[in-house]
């Protein structure tokens, strides 16, 4: 699974295990809007996000999904509240944010068939990140997925229960605990990729090659601007957990 190829994976119903929750991730922050007004100043078609979104699975609950209003109406509904809105930019930001929400059902209903929760995903993910031999302390790790060292312990025990990681003291560093991926965790993590690279492909078979590299450059642009103007909502898009 790409680390977003839009916005990574995940969701959040895995708060209760310590996971920080930034409001900045809401996409509704002014530089963001003010990314978002810039490409749609110089043309770039919004009705990409559309074409995805139709593609997308249902969230889980289907009678909130079915009551949910179109990205049009729920426009027309914040223009007659607030007569402030750019709605160009309102429709780069809500399809993010719809697009956000349904692939995070995906990637869950996805990572569940073969037994791992997407904050195991997350773990996974990280390690293999990190590269041959797949080390990395806890402390690192509970930084990198922006969890307290606390909800980091219950997930790392919960993965060594499975088999998916090892933990063990560093040999040259007694007071050091090292976590690895083990053969088990990484065929688990090649697994969700080749479902992924499936589910991705057929995401965005009505986009060109050339749409695709747009709508790739932008993404990353806005990413960045949360990154440089947000440092503290994990450089990220979206939770993952």
């Amino acid at each position: 699974m790409r680390q977003s190829r839009t916005t990574g994976r995940g969701h959040a119903a895995d708060a209760c295990d310590g996971r920080r929750q930034p409001d900045s991730l809401t996409l509704k922050t002014s530089t963001l809007n003010f990314e978002a007004k810039e490409y749609t100043q110089k043309n770039f078609n919004a009705n990409q996000f559309h074409v995805i979104l139709r593609r997308m699975p249902e969230p889980s609950d289907a009678a909130t999904a079915s009551a949910e209003p179109s990205l049009e109406e729920q426009i027309a509904a914040y223009q007659r509240e607030f007569q402030d809105l750019d709605p160009q930019v309102e429709q780069v930001v809500s399809a993010l944010q719809r697009l956000n929400r349904r692939m995070n059902v995906a990637y869950g209903r996805q990572t569940a068939t073969l037994g791992l929760s997407n904050a195991e995903w997350e773990v996974l993910k990280a390690l293999v990140v990190s590269g041959a031999p797949y080390q990395m302390g806890p402390g690192e790790l509970a930084k990198r997925l922006g969890l307290t060292p606390a909800a980091m312990t219950h997930r790392i025990d919960r993965m060594a229960s499975e088999g998916l990681v090892t933990r063990e003291r560093d040999e040259t560093n007694r007071v050091r605990v090292i976590v690895e991926l083990t053969h088990e965790g990484r065929e688990k993590w090649l697994e969700a990729m080749r479902m992924a690279s499936v589910f991705e492909e057929d995401l965005l078979q009505d986009l060109s090659d050339d749409e695709r590299h747009l709508l790739g450059q932008v993404l990353s642009r806005l990413l960045r601007r949360v990154e440089e103007t947000q440092p503290d909502a994990g450089g990220r898009l979206s939770d993952l957990d």
